[in-house]
C-alpha cells in the first residue's frame, strides 16, 4: 500500500522545484505568496541580501475571512508600498499553490496597481 503525500508536502515540494529558477535581485525583487486557511501574506524579497523590502497581510488590514475580495485588497496594498519603495518590476512566486482562486486575485490586484510581472 503506497502511502499519498499531504496536500502540503506536495506544495512543498513543487515550491522547491520553482525556487530552483526564480531569484530575486535588488532590480527586480520576487514577490512571494503564501496562503494558509485563515490568512494570505504577500512579501517582496532581495534574495541576494536575504531581506524583506516590503510585506502585506489580510492579518496586517485587519480583514475578516480568507475570500477573494480580501487576496485582492492585499494585493492593491503591496502594489502600493513597492510604488512607495520605488520598485516597478517583481518576479512573482506563487509559492506552489494553484494560480487560482486568491493567489490569482493577489496576483491581478498587484498588476492593476502598477506592479509589473
Amino acid at each position: 500500500m503506497v502511502k499519498k503525500e499531504s496536500k502540503n508536502v506536495a506544495r512543498l515540494r513543487r515550491h522547491k522545484r520553482v525556487r530552483k529558477t526564480i531569484s530575486g535581485t535588488e532590480e527586480m525583487p520576487r514577490l512571494n505568496v503564501f496562503r494558509s486557511n485563515k490568512e494570505i501574506y504577500a512579501q517582496v524579497i532581495d534574495d541576494v541580501k536575504g531581506v524583506t523590502l516590503v510585506s502585506s497581510s489580510s492579518k496586517m488590514l485587519k480583514i475578516n475571512g480568507s475570500n477573494v475580495e480580501g487576496a485582492s485588497l492585499v494585493g492593491k496594498d503591496i502594489a502600493e508600498k513597492c510604488k512607495s519603495k520605488k520598485i516597478k518590476k517583481v518576479v512573482f512566486d506563487r509559492g506552489g499553490y494553484l494560480y487560482h482562486g486568491r493567489v490569482a486575485a493577489l496576483a491581478d490586484a498587484a498588476r492593476e496597481n502598477g506592479l509589473e510581472f
